[in-house]
This record gives C-alpha cells, sequence and structure tokens, in this order.
C-alpha cells in the first residue's frame, strides 16, 4: 500500500511542472474601469454548467482590436471572484469609427464600462452591439503593476 501511495505522490509531482508551465501570468489582458489587469490563464469552461448569471460578471471581448473590458474587479461590490460571461462586440460600421465616438477620455482605448455602455447604447454607425455570450470560464484578476 505504501508503494502505492508513493508511487502516486512521484507521478503527480512529475505533473506538476507541466501544469505550471500552461498557467503563466499574462501582460496587461483587459480593462476594469481605466485600469489595466493581468491574468492567468485557466483551463476551465463553465459554459453549460446552469451556474446562475448572477454568479458571474462581464468581460467585453473586442475580438483583438484592443484588450477586453470587465465590470468588476476585487473590492469592487458583487465582484464574483473571477467568474466570467464573455459577450462579444461587433462594431456598428467598425472600430476606429466606435473608438473615435466613444473614447471619452481620449487615451486610445474604450477601457471603462461607461465607454462600453454607450457604445452599446447608440444604434448609429459609431455604435456597437453586444452579440451574447461566447463562452464562460474563471480566472482571476490582477492589477499591472505600475509602470509597465
Amino acid at each position: 500500500m505504501r508503494r502505492i501511495l508513493l508511487t502516486a505522490i512521484v507521478a503527480g509531482l512529475a505533473l506538476v511542472p507541466a501544469t505550471a508551465a500552461l498557467a503563466r501570468v499574462s501582460g496587461p489582458a483587459f480593462f476594469v474601469n481605466g485600469v489595466a489587469y493581468r491574468t492567468v490563464g485557466t483551463p476551465t469552461d463553465l459554459t453549460g454548467t446552469g451556474a446562475p448569471n448572477d454568479s458571474f460578471d462581464v468581460i467585453y471581448q473586442f475580438f483583438g482590436a484592443q484588450p477586453n473590458v470587465a465590470t468588476a474587479a476585487p473590492g469592487d461590490a458583487g465582484y464574483n471572484g473571477g467568474r466570467w460571461k464573455v459577450h462579444g462586440l461587433a462594431f456598428n460600421t467598425d472600430y476606429a469609427t466606435t473608438l473615435a465616438a466613444h473614447d471619452d477620455d481620449h487615451n486610445g482605448v474604450i477601457d471603462t464600462n461607461a465607454e462600453v455602455w454607450g457604445a452599446l447604447g447608440d444604434s448609429s454607425a459609431a455604435g456597437a452591439t453586444d452579440i451574447g455570450v461566447v463562452k464562460s470560464f474563471e480566472c482571476p484578476v490582477i492589477p499591472v503593476p505600475v509602470g509597465r
């Protein structure tokens, strides 16, 4: 029995480096109210779990046009600990048109909830459309160190 237990422990430890290699801290990955955050990619998929919608926060996905925008971070009221429903964005004309109309602080990105919601509320050519949930998952929210 001891030999079996020891073999299982050694086999488990052998997997740790491989798993750790998969979970790397990203560079700036998304914004929450104008602040850049990074994360660790995790192999979670919470799609179809039946968890209630209010147990997730929303991340708006810009499909590579810029970093995504999340609606909450640690310390915010109602933050759900890194459980996300990702809503895809489609631009009524294109990203540049939407950015020009809704970058309220003129910093070159849409990086706050107010800017995202302004674009979503704009049915003109400068607006955006929420195409719905494209995936659900869990990942941590880590502030980007100052100066990076």
